[in-house]
């Protein structure tokens, strides 16, 4: 990220300040990547769940908030998006560099590399692709060696968390019980997937499987990154990402998320009552995800680092201090910018629920109130 970043930033020594360039970092590379993306999926795949899929991840989603800062996970993220659809449309040597920068930039995602690389072999009968995860960790390897000395020097040997009441606390590395890792990192209050992602959860429908149509094996790809990042940091004493808003190590769910969700709108007519309920209550919540990122001010969070980080837990685990609930609690001031993109995170909501609530309510017209309660079983 420095060395793709430094053009940028050196227009910051004519143009304004490199600081100003910094906090943009991230949007320019979001709307290259977008373009892109929409350029080499445009004749291949509905429009219109692209459109709204993209909406969906600007303006309703965790990628809201990470856009207002400079850090690696959006960079990793865009590359593993254009990896993955250049992978899809078969351009396989272009697809596989964008990864293995996208791995180098967060070495923690060589594990979902590999899961990658191994479905990629299946699909194509090629063993040649179990090669590019060998490449990434082999500069993965030599950067350490340039930059630290060693090939196996990570930088983080003895870093360690604040040491707390929690029974895991304060031990370095890769010590963290893996089980209490996954649980934490999916339904935490602070940092659940479950709730900062909530379309990932229609990849367990069936419906919505099918509905994906041409978007499966690159939503498969995705989820299978996903996973490999869910592995390896579920194990790591930092899983949490320290004081941030919300999981950032994996913004990258976002992507999969919201082409998930995207989907479900897009065929809400093909839907039962009770699945497009179940639709509008995720597209609420992914809105509820972008809005209160944007307007997200972290020193109303200062609890968390209070007492050298030794609460920090409390904005992990309880409602009233997670990152994406504390708003209910203390809502934050907005500056008249952020009162432009909540307006619009609102119309793009309004938008997007549209067809849903339409076809709720012709559901309901049609077959009354009970209509809703019908498609469940055991």
């Amino acid at each position: 990220m420095p060395l793709i970043s430094a053009p940028v930033l050196l227009v910051g020594e004519i143009v304004r300040s490199p600081e100003w360039w910094a906090a943009r970092f991230n949007v320019i590379v979001v709307a290259a990547g977008a373009l892109v993306v929409f350029r080499l999926l445009r004749d291949r795949v509905d429009r219109r769940v692209l459109r709204q899929a993209l909406l969906l991840l600007l303006f309703a989603s965790f990628l809201t908030n990470r856009l207002r800062d400079y850090n690696a996970e959006i960079l990793s993220a865009t590359l593993f998006t254009l990896g993955t659809v250049l992978l899809v449309r078969g351009r396989t040597l272009s697809g596989w560099t964008a990864i293995v920068v996208g791995v180098v930039n967060t070495p923690a995602a060589l594990v979902g590399a590999v899961f990658v690389a191994v479905a990629e072999a299946f699909r194509t009968r090629r063993l040649r692709h179990l090669a590019v995860p060998v490449a990434a960790a082999l500069l993965i390897m030599g950067e350490a060696w340039i930059r630290r000395g060693g090939p196996l020097t990570t930088g983080y040997a003895h870093d360690h968390g604040a040491t707390t009441i929690l029974p895991y606390s304060g031990k370095p590395g890769f010590s963290y019980p893996f089980v209490l890792g996954l649980l934490s990192i999916l339904f935490s209050l602070g940092r659940g997937l479950v709730f900062f992602m909530p379309g990932l959860l229609f990849s367990f429908s069936t419906v919505t499987r099918r509905l994906l149509k041409e978007y499966r094996y690159l939503v498969l790809l995705m989820l299978l990154f996903v996973c490999g990042l869910v592995a390896i940091y579920a194990k790591w004493w930092g899983w949490y990402g320290g004081l941030t808003w919300g999981p950032r190590f994996f913004v990258f769910a976002a992507v999969p998320a919201s082409i998930l969700l995207a989907v479900r709108v897009r065929h809400a007519t093909e839907l039962s009552p009770t699945a497009n309920a179940l639709t509008l209550l995720v597209l609420v919540l992914s809105g509820w995800v972008g809005v209160s990122g944007a307007v997200a001010d972290l020193s109303t969070l200062d609890f968390c680092a209070r007492n050298d980080a030794a609460l920090e837990a409390f904005c992990w685990y309880t409602p009233e201090f997670s990152p994406l609930w504390h708003p209910l609690v203390t809502f934050p001031e907005l500056t008249w910018r952020t009162e432009i993109v909540v307006l619009y995170c609102g119309v793009v909501f309004v938008w997007l629920a549209a067809p849903v609530v339409s076809a709720l309510a012709r559901a309901v017209r049609a077959h009354g109130v009970e209509s809703l309660a019908t498609g469940w079983r055991l």
